[in-house]
């Protein structure tokens, strides 16, 4: 990641052993009974000092919520990506969403496969009357595509219990000023009640590809620290959650890089 204004630390080995270990936790928020827990990671954690190079990138949440209450839906999730991280898309096949919706997991990679993007989970706590809530997962594949004319990465998710079902999640791209330049955001349809209450959803973006006979990576990012710098501490995602009730948790993710070369 680029220089932000602040955020670069000296490199002295007590201080990059400090840094990276304070950097690995999760990020835990609590909110009105609702508690969410993100984590985030930027591979390979050494970057070049000038340029960029192909990095993958992943964010999970996972939520829970107080027992004596009955737990929210979750309806909307934004996901913002540090500025100095580059989203390139351009030469990459685009995904229609009624390709995929509905579809099974290998459905969709067999209409979708060359628009892939990433990939992860989704879990579920579902609650049937008369019966104690059990755990429900589910597969998400990230497709690159276009939706109302606008650019997104469609989550295709698919999970079995209690019925196979499956919908999208279009995460609209757009960019932003200041520390984080690309936001993604997805309003979570009625469907997901069939699954009862959203517990976690993750998913790393990791893809390259050739464009116009250059090998292109679909996220790459650097870490230019300056002279007598080799460790840079920036901010790398931020997400808020919205549930039904106008509950907002809102958390930031700190990770740092090596610069080299």
């Amino acid at each position: 990641m680029r220089r932000t204004p602040r955020g670069l630390l000296a490199a002295g080995s007590a201080v990059a052993l400090a840094l990276l270990a304070s950097h690995a936790a999760a990020e835990i928020k609590e909110e009105h009974g609702v508690r969410v827990s993100v984590d985030g990671k930027l591979l390979p954690k050494k970057l070049p000092r000038h340029g960029t190079a192909p990095v993958s990138v992943s964010v999970s949440g996972h939520i829970g919520f107080e027992r004596s209450s009955a737990p929210p839906q979750l309806e909307t999730l934004t996901i913002a990506i540090n500025r100095h991280g580059h989203l390139f898309s351009r030469g990459l096949p685009h995904c229609r969403m009624g390709r995929i919706n509905p579809s099974t997991t290998q459905e969709a990679l067999a209409a979708c496969r060359s628009a892939l993007v990433g990939e992860g989970h989704f879990s579920a706590d579902v609650r049937l009357p008369e019966q104690s809530p059990f755990p429900s997962e589910g597969k998400v594949l990230a497709f690159n595509g276009k939706l109302d004319g606008r650019p997104a990465i469609l989550a295709h998710i698919y999970g079995t219990e209690p019925v196979p079902t499956s919908y999208v999640l279009p995460f609209f791209i757009k960019g932003s000023s200041g520390t984080f330049g690309t936001v993604l955001e997805t309003s979570l349809p009625s469907v997901t009640g069939e699954w009862g209450y959203v517990t976690g959803i993750s998913m790393t973006l990791d893809r390259s590809f050739s464009y116009r006979g250059r090998r292109r990576s679909f996220l790459s990012a650097g870490c230019p620290a300056p002279a007598g710098f080799d460790i840079a501490s920036f901010p790398l995602i931020r997400t808020s959650f919205g549930f039904e009730g106008g509950v907002n948790v809102t958390s930031t993710v700190n990770r740092v890089c090596r610069a080299g070369g």
